[in-house]
């Protein structure tokens, strides 16, 4: 058994050192490879390097004179620029005696540009703001230029400053029609037929017009005049060259109307005295409405007293005279005392018919003015109850108020004036019919009174 191990041992030995030896020789083989494989990365590497360096070497020999370049460059601006600098102070030199020269040549001329310049200036907005603009736009355009010029003015811009002050005074003495754009109050343009009156207003068949220089345009004012002052323009459109009208005009370019729009008509007078001066105008129509029953029944009364008198012997009931006329025929048998009671009795029975009403008219006449006093003193009332919510700041919060006050007042005492007047028109007619019925009776009474003594 030893023996047979020992083979075994013999023979592991002998295969190991076979296997050791054969890789060992395979192992010689690979680093033969991998260093021949590193001499020539290091032949190419220096290959590529060799290759960088040259061209870094160009690069830097381009650098170099692009450098140079520059720096030529540099110098060539630094001698150009002394050049300019020096060329410069020549220059401001020669400039300043060229102004100099100027100056001297212009002589007064220089004032007459000054004074040129105001002018065009001042006939600016003069000429933009005129209402011949509006018949002839663009006038300004030549002496804005003319205003912003730096040089002196030529002869044609001297005479078209000269034409446009002389057009405007011509044109500022003339009635002209044109036919020109009108914007409506609902903002829709319209063609119209405009009247231009000097340099005051514009006018159509509606109205008055408004000319605006910001917007250069033509509007109608937001309420026109009275009445009696739009008449002049209906007059004036039917006037021929050789005739004249009479017209209102507003020598401030319209600020009048403007102003004039915001006055308050007599209807809006009327509505600010409130219920107060709803109620006292209902107190005058009530006693124009009383006085006028009682004047046509008076009238009538007295016409037919009138036709009485001419018949005295047939009485007729329709009338006051005939009734009593009546009660003497009715009573001639009785004695001049009776008689006269009843004729006494008979004029009683109808004065309060003759002077039906005229009392209320004398009641409405005195209520009138006072009613006007309590709307004053209301009005005055919330003047302070507004001065002492809002104070005294803005005016207009006080002015409703104040309105009601005086416009109560004003009220009252224009419905007073009339009613006493009506009252003393209409109470002297039933005095005169009551006369005529006194002195009747008084006539009979006297007539009877004769045949009893004879």
């Amino acid at each position: 058994m030893k023996k047979l191990f020992k083979g075994f041992a013999v023979a592991a030995v002998l295969t190991v050192s076979a296997g050791t030896a054969l890789n060992a020789h395979a192992n010689t083989n690979a680093l033969d490879k991998i260093l021949e494989q590193v001499k020539q990365e290091r032949i190419s590497e220096g290959k590529i390097n060799k290759q960088r360096e040259q061209e870094f070497l160009s690069e830097r020999a381009d650098k170099q004179s692009l450098l140079n370049k520059a720096k030529s460059q540099l110098a060539a601006e630094k001698s150009r620029g002394d050049r300019l600098t020096k060329e410069y102070a020549q220059n401001e030199n020669t400039l300043a005696e060229k102004e100099q020269a100027l100056q001297n040549a212009q002589g007064t001329l220089g004032e007459m540009f000054g004074v040129v310049r105001r002018a065009a200036q001042d006939a600016i907005g003069s000429i933009e703001a005129s209402l011949v603009s509006a018949e002839k736009p663009g006038r300004a355009e030549v002496l804005r230029s003319l205003a912003a010029a730096k040089e002196l003015p030529t002869v044609r811009e001297l005479e078209e400053l000269w034409i446009s002050l002389q057009t405007e005074m011509t044109e500022s003495a003339k009635v002209s029609t044109f036919e020109t754009e009108v914007a409506g109050l609902d903002g829709n343009p319209s063609m119209k037929k405009v009247t231009r009156i000097g340099n005051f207003n514009l006018v159509t068949d509606d109205g008055y017009l408004i000319y605006s220089p910001e917007t250069k345009s033509i509007q109608p004012l937001g309420k026109q005049p009275d009445s009696y002052i739009l008449d002049g323009i209906a007059d004036l459109e039917k006037t021929s060259p050789d005739n004249y009208a009479g017209v209102y005009v507003d020598p401030t370019r319209g600020a009048i109307l403007r102003i004039n729009t915001q006055k308050a008509t007599l209807m809006e007078y009327f509505h600010q005295g409130g219920v107060v001066g709803y109620i006292i105008t209902a107190l005058l129509a009530l006693g124009m409405l009383i006085t006028l029953i009682r004047f046509v029944d008076l009238t009538l009364t007295t016409s037919k007293i009138k036709s009485q008198l001419k018949n005295v012997a047939t009485p007729n009931t329709n009338n006051p005279l005939g009734r009593i006329l009546k009660v003497y025929h009715d009573n001639k048998n009785q004695d001049v005392e009776n008689l006269e009671l009843k004729l006494d009795e008979a004029i009683l029975r109808e004065t309060p018919r003759i002077e039906a009403g005229i009392n209320i008219i004398k009641i409405l006449a005195a209520i009138a003015p006072l009613l006007g006093l309590l709307g004053t003193v209301i009005g005055m009332i919330l003047t302070f109850q507004t001065i002492t919510l809002f104070g005294t700041g803005d005016p207009k919060i006080m002015a409703g108020n104040i309105s009601l006050a005086l416009v109560t007042t004003a009220l009252g005492l224009i419905a007073a004036l009339p009613l006493i007047l009506l009252h003393a028109l209409v109470a002297g007619r039933s005095k005169s019919v009551l006369h005529i019925l006194d002195e009747q009776s008084a006539g009979i009474v006297a007539t009877h009174a004769e045949k009893e003594k004879a």
